[in-house]
């Protein structure tokens, strides 16, 4: 039984689908990567305000103390706006991931599918070449023996004629 256009066609059906599902998972990576490196540069932002706070001190000035704590309030305000972005797209990248290896199982099991197909076509199709093979090699021994032997296909072929004297 030859494997069906439906199932190749299936597997490539999935297949497609696996690639978007596997470029969805890629965005939706990308995007958390963005707001992962937006945190870092909020906590970068934060730390500066501090060091700006703290030099300000050492040196007296008033308008660069104000800076810094403005900068470090800016950096909480942003880093407050991050967190739930951040959460949701955790979430939304293991949506993703597992919407991708379940379309991967699904095209691996159709795979698999048409390779035992293939498997047992090859197996058929062997087994019919053995089977000629034993045939054709029966036939040249038999017709070997019997161009050996003339007298014994004479003997039967008068045993399978039919008489004259019965006809009548």
């Amino acid at each position: 039984m030859p494997v069906s256009r439906a199932l190749r066609r299936l597997l490539r059906v999935l297949s497609i689908e696996e690639d978007q599902r596997r470029m969805a998972l890629e965005f939706a990576t990308g995007g958390l990567r963005q707001l992962e490196r937006a945190r870092a540069a909020t906590v970068d932002q934060a730390q500066s305000g501090r060091q700006l706070v703290v030099s300000s001190v050492r040196s007296g000035e008033l308008p660069d103390r104000l800076a810094g704590l403005e900068e470090t309030l800016a950096a909480r305000r942003r880093a407050l706006v991050l967190a739930p972005r951040i959460a949701d797209a955790e979430f939304d990248v293991d949506a993703r991931r597992q919407e991708f290896l379940a379309k991967r199982v699904e095209a691996r099991q159709a795979e698999t599918l048409i390779q035992e197909a293939e498997a047992r076509e090859s197996i058929v199709a062997a087994r019919r070449a053995q089977q000629s093979l034993d045939d054709w090699y029966l036939n040249r021994f038999n017709s070997a023996k019997t161009s050996a032997d003339p007298s014994t296909p004479s003997e039967n072929l008068s045993d399978d004629l039919p008489d004259p004297a019965s006809q009548s």
